[in-house]
């Protein structure tokens, strides 16, 4: 979607039709030789969980840097709230969570909040800072002394002490057990209900299904797909279908409407966007056909349709 069609008033993907406050338009990016993004156009509207998705090596980690004034764009326009990101004015509204953060281990938990809520004009109460991340019994702990999750609930707290308008979310997840990441996708959901807005980086797709407004899938620097979860599922994967049956994979995979066929002990799993005229065939050639099931297909099944042919390779800038 361009940002004419959005400030125009045209419908936006979600129900949402809020203004971009923050967007990529017509943004390359090379590192040398390696051209990291491809004429991208991505907006960010006010009060959305938007979730960039893509294999390693697609371009998400340097669409983040150029939103946080780290990167500056080979070609096209990057704004945050109308300003260049690298202006004081678009910083001190934004938090950011990011996986390559390195802060001091010798200082306590509340002495990194009170030195990150320094930066911003208008922070949160240490007390709700703490209690948000659910840091209230650690804050006199030094942070080498956590574990990894609670480390990881350490840089989401410096994200948000700042209370800013706009969240740079890394793999916010990371190191987590499964209470506690369910908590922190409680307190994200309710920080976008107060009317903040999220760009969230993932590799747990239940993540991204749970929680986006709106997901974005980017691959070799350019994007491949957007829409609500529903849509995305919906364009590449359609419904996956489970049965027992006498016929081949190859007789399976010959009928028109089948995406994908794979054999999961006596079931047969195939992946269709038209499952019934598909089932109606199978029937149609195999009288002994049992134990038919369809579901909807997981996001995972459409991301890896969307990204399947990416060779990374390592080292491939992300």
């Amino acid at each position: 979607m361009s940002m004419e069609m959005m400030t125009a008033g045209a419908t936006p993907l979600t129900q949402k039709a809020a203004p971009p406050i923050a967007w990529l338009q017509g943004v390359s990016k090379n590192y040398g030789t390696v051209q990291a993004l491809r004429s991208v156009d991505l907006l960010i509207p006010a009060g959305e969980i938007l979730a960039l998705l893509g294999p390693n090596g697609a371009g998400k980690t340097t669409a983040v840097n150029l939103l946080l004034g780290l990167a500056t764009p080979t070609g096209g326009t990057v704004r945050v709230f109308g300003a260049d990101p690298s202006y004081p004015e678009a910083r001190t509204r934004i938090g950011a969570m990011l996986q390559v953060a390195r802060i001091p281990e010798t200082l306590r938990v509340r002495e990194h909040i009170d030195l990150f809520s320094s930066y911003y004009p208008s922070p949160l109460p240490l007390s709700e800072t703490l209690r948000i991340a659910g840091l209230t019994d650690l804050k006199d702990r030094l942070f080498g002394q956590l574990s990894g999750g609670q480390k990881q609930r350490v840089l989401f707290a410096l994200a948000i002490c700042g209370n800013p308008d706009l969240l740079l979310l890394d793999e916010p997840t990371v190191g987590l057990d499964v209470e506690a990441r369910r908590l922190m996708w409680d307190q994200i959901r309710h920080l976008v209900r107060s009317g903040k807005t999220v760009l969230l980086t993932t590799h747990y797709l239940q993540e991204a299904d749970a929680l986006a407004d709106r997901i974005v899938v980017i691959n070799k620097g350019e994007i491949g797909a957007e829409g609500t979860p529903a849509q995305i599922k919906a364009k590449t994967a359609g419904k996956r279908i489970q049965c027992v049956t006498a016929l081949s994979t190859d007789e399976i995979g010959a009928i028109a409407g089948v995406n994908c066929v794979a054999r999961n002990g006596r079931n047969t799993v195939i992946d269709s966007r038209e499952p019934e005229k598909v089932i109606r065939e199978l029937m149609s050639r195999d009288a002994a056909l049992t134990d038919i099931e369809v579901s909807s297909a997981a996001l995972e099944d459409a991301f890896l349709a969307l990204t399947r042919d990416t060779q990374v390779q390592e080292g491939q800038v992300q």
